[in-house]
């Protein structure tokens, strides 16, 4: 579903601070273009702004070094997004596109290649010990696994419809590898808040899904 265009107005506002009032709202409006693509269902827009706002709740503006670079690789951690390829693909393509559309703006070499840097973390969303930067992007991008049982269905549905072309036993099986990585991580989350907040409750609900899909 498409945001309201004063909803988005607001998030091509938050570029603003990092990118300056002309570079950021040209930006802001390209990106939020291909995170408005049709054939997406769960990362959308909604995702989009669900991942900034985790990263404000978390307190990414004091506990990452560089809490600028941090939001601004959640504008580009999933803006190129194509379930029929390999996840590390898109990963990567997102972070060629940072790198790419940031040359052309005014921010320094060392905070365009972090930005970089940051979405090619997401890929396997297991930080280095230490890595605050990632640690708070990781965490953000992971939140929506401590959602409310409601919300969480709510998600686990939108990943099924973005990938309604793969048959049911195959999705279930690659789905149920995807559930057991992140249950085989020692830490989902690496912020103190993610892991005093979220920690527990996206264990379970990742536990359940799993249930669903091998039972």
């Amino acid at each position: 579903m498409k945001e309201p265009a004063t909803a988005e107005q607001g998030l091509v506002d938050r570029l603003t601070g990092p990118l300056g009032p002309t570079a950021g709202p040209a930006l802001g409006r390209e990106l939020l273009a291909l995170w408005s693509e049709p054939h997406r269902r769960y990362h959308t827009v909604a995702h989009l702004r669900a991942v900034l706002d985790h990263l404000a709740e978390l307190g990414a503006a004091t506990y990452a070094v560089d809490p600028a670079a941090v939001e601004l690789a959640a504008w580009f951690h999933d803006a190129v997004y194509d379930p029929r390829v390999p996840d590390a693909e898109n990963v990567e393509a997102s972070a060629l596109l940072a790198e790419r559309l940031l040359a052309e703006g005014p921010l320094p070499p060392a905070r365009r290649a972090e930005v970089a840097r940051l979405v090619r973390v997401t890929a396997g969303h297991d930080p280095d010990e230490g890595d605050t930067n990632a640690a708070a992007l990781c965490d953000a991008d992971l939140a929506v696994l401590a959602a409310s049982p409601r919300e969480y269905a709510a998600y686990a549905a939108e990943i099924r419809q973005e990938f309604g072309f793969v048959p049911d036993d195959a999705f279930r099986t690659g789905r149920a590898a995807v559930l057991r990585h992140l249950l085989s991580l020692p830490r989902l989350f690496r912020t103190p808040y993610g892991a005093a907040h979220w920690e527990e409750t996206a264990r379970y609900n990742l536990s359940g899904e799993l249930r669903l899909l091998t039972t």
